[in-house]
């Protein structure tokens, strides 16, 4: 294998797994944050959120903090992970306002010019490998402009979700690889086969950013669907959602493949949501007179409100147990939870939130007087806890089993009479 000096503008939540997971093939790593906090990660082998397998990599890292100019001079890559982030009421823990809006760039931008003027500065090209998220058409308008004939421009954004992030990068589906320059892209794919045996998908940039938020919003299309055929399940007499959904998930010459069709909680995370509603400000701000992106955002803000209604029709004081965006994490990003939350306060009424890889132990929320309770994230402990007799407990997940004097309320089976009609 040929090793590669490579670097990263960012070690954050998503910099730092893949740094270390491209570290672990072999290669020589150099990164640098402007965050001083973030950089302790790295001296102090410890970070503050939950991630599978990146605790045992970073116990062994030598990953070498650097700043720009170094990088430059010495790296044969360097990936920029620079978060383009969107306003917190466009994360989907709140109900989708009206106004809606693109990705901020200018953080993005900001790092790309200080490559760009580095490069010319010491007159070295550099292959530079952007994976930020970005909507079609953005490199070229927000980006290019910036640059000069030093960079070597990539565009490889990575299918990984917090959490995740190292198994998701070393084993993907496939790679995909928008392509300016082609010498850089062979680098970059040369480099790729030392990774993982997965395809790269070369393409044009444009091609490349369109794939990326498409990828992200089908996942949403999928569970938004799902979810609607659950509801529906669970207000008809006699039908039941996983064997409905069972039989859906074995058509896969023409319909769907098994993933994201369990009938839960909504899309969450920090790409889903805000990819959604930011492609819905594309198509307003393009006049199209439809929004296929902003419409299922509006179906996952109906079917989280459901949830919220069907807690406030039993009368009884509300808990959500678990409000991270997925189970066994402790990142609350983008969770439907919370905006099934805030659906309950805006209706005047309060919901208490818990969640185990948060908060630690919820075993008191669990051991008082009968509470409406909603499991907002399939954590496995949840299937353990006793509940108070004369309490009910909403779960999307079915997995909760039966208890005495306790309505457990399976969302997809047949719901009781006050939630059918």
């Amino acid at each position: 294998m040929t090793k590669s000096i490579i670097g990263f503008l960012g070690l954050g939540k998503l910099g730092l797994p893949c740094a270390l997971a491209i570290e672990s093939k072999g290669h020589r790593v150099m990164g640098w944050d402007i965050c001083e906090t973030t950089r302790g990660y790295i001296t102090d082998r410890a970070i503050p959120y939950r991630e599978a397998d990146i605790q045992p990599l970073l116990d062994d890292t030598a990953i070498e903090l650097r700043k720009l100019p170094e990088m430059i001079a010495m790296c044969d890559i360097i990936f920029v992970p620079i978060q383009t982030p969107h306003m917190e009421a466009y994360e989907g823990k709140t109900r989708v306002p009206f106004r809606r809006e693109e990705f901020d760039y200018t953080a993005l931008k900001a790092g790309l010019s200080q490559i760009a003027d580095e490069a010319a500065r010491q007159e070295r090209n550099v292959v530079v490998s952007v994976i930020s998220t970005v909507l079609p058409g953005a490199i070229d308008r927000e980006i290019r402009p910036l640059l000069n004939s030093f960079v070597k421009l990539c565009y490889n954004p990575f299918f990984i979700a917090m959490g995740t992030c190292v198994a998701d990068f070393l084993h993907p589906e496939f790679v995909l690889l928008g392509v300016d320059d082609d010498d850089a892209a062979d680098k970059v794919g040369a480099f790729y086969a030392t990774i993982t045996d997965a395809a790269v998908r070369r393409m044009s940039i444009a091609s490349a950013e369109c794939t990326k938020v498409m990828y992200n919003t089908a996942i949403t299309a999928k569970i938004t669907i799902t979810n609607a055929i659950g509801r529906l399940c669970h207000e008809s007499l006699g039908a039941n959602c996983d064997d409905v959904m069972a039989a859906l998930r074995a058509s896969t010459a023409r319909i769907m493949s098994p993933a994201y069709t369990k009938v839960g909680m909504g899309d969450g995370g920090g790409c889903h949501p805000r990819d959604n509603i930011a492609l819905s400000a594309v198509c307003r701000a393009k006049g199209w007179g439809y929004d296929p992106w902003g419409d299922l955002m509006n179906w996952r803000d109906g079917y989280q409100g459901w949830l919220a209604w069907l807690m406030i029709e039993t009368g009884l004081p509300m808990v959500i147990l678990g409000y991270t965006f997925k189970p066994e994490t402790n990142l609350s990003t983008g969770s439907p939870a919370l905006l099934v939350q805030s659906v309950i306060s805006q209706l005047g009424r309060s919901a208490v939130l818990a969640d185990p890889e948060i908060d630690g132990t919820c075993d008191c929320l669990v051991m008082c007087s009968p509470h409406c309770y909603l499991i907002g994230c399939k954590h496995r402990v949840f299937a353990e806890y006793r509940f108070p007799p004369g309490s009910v407990v909403i779960d999307p997940h079915r997995y909760i089993l039966d208890q005495d004097g306790v309505e457990v309320i399976r969302i997809g089976e047949n719901g009781p009479s006050y939630c059918r009609g």
